[in-house]
């Protein structure tokens, strides 16, 4: 799918230009004259690049950046300034300007830094979806319990529960296992480690414990099965 770009400038001139040689190059190309114009249109749109020349009637370019960062931290915005503005090229970049290019400029050189900036854009967001999976992965679940090991959060619905280190780790492994009944020495041997030599009763004290936090006042999901052990069970 060819990436969409928007042109602000108020040189007709070179507007037309820029979109003559944006759509031969496959790019769908809108276009604005002035700085409102310009930032309605982005808010309307839904663009890939903008074009912003900083010389602009009504907003300036610059104010039009602000407000575009304000809502949107990421789309590239490539400035267009003219040949002695300095500040503008470092107020711009402060402002989070992907890049700018000096008036009058060769149309190969703005080509090539749309390119760039498209193709850094196209990785950040493979890369933020990507990790935004991976943060997905890492949530077990058993009907409104959610727990995220890298995290270590575990809610109920919305309700944050605070639990202690071997809480967790219990209530972890119970989770992993869930719908299968586990008796005391496994649990301890799980959670407390091989070489734990106290009393099997710790088990029913955590699992006390993790009741009154996990449970208290919601559908039950720990339960007991007398002769044997626990069970983490949804109940349909």
């Amino acid at each position: 799918m060819s990436s969409s770009i928007l042109i602000v400038e108020d040189e007709e001139k070179i507007a037309r230009v820029l979109e003559i040689e944006l759509e031969y190059e496959e790019y769908k190309v809108s276009k604005a004259t002035s700085g409102t114009e310009g930032l309605a249109a982005f808010q309307k749109g839904n663009f890939d690049l903008v074009l912003l020349d900083v010389m602009l009637p009504g907003l300036s370019g610059i104010e039009v950046l602000r407000r575009i960062r304000s809502q949107d931290e990421h789309t590239p915005v490539i400035l267009l300034t003219a040949k002695g503005s300095v500040e503008d090229k470092v107020s711009g970049l402060d402002l989070g300007a992907t890049d700018y290019v000096t008036k009058p400029f060769q149309i190969e050189e703005l080509l090539a830094r749309i390119r760039a900036a498209l193709r850094l854009h196209n990785k950040i967001q493979i890369s933020s979806e990507n990790s935004s999976a991976k943060e997905q992965e890492v949530w077990m679940t058993a009907g409104d319990l959610r727990i995220n090991e890298k995290t270590r959060e575990v809610l109920r619905e919305v309700d944050r529960i605070e639990l202690t280190p071997r809480e967790f780790d219990l209530l972890v492994y119970l989770l992993r296992n869930q719908r299968q009944v586990l008796n005391r020495e496994q649990i301890l041997e799980a959670v407390w480690g091989y070489d734990y030599m106290g009393d099997t009763n710790v088990v029913d004290v955590y699992i006390r414990y993790l009741r009154k936090k996990v449970d208290h006042g919601r559908s039950p999901l720990i339960h007991t099965i007398r002769g044997v052990g626990y069970v983490l069970r949804a109940e349909a």
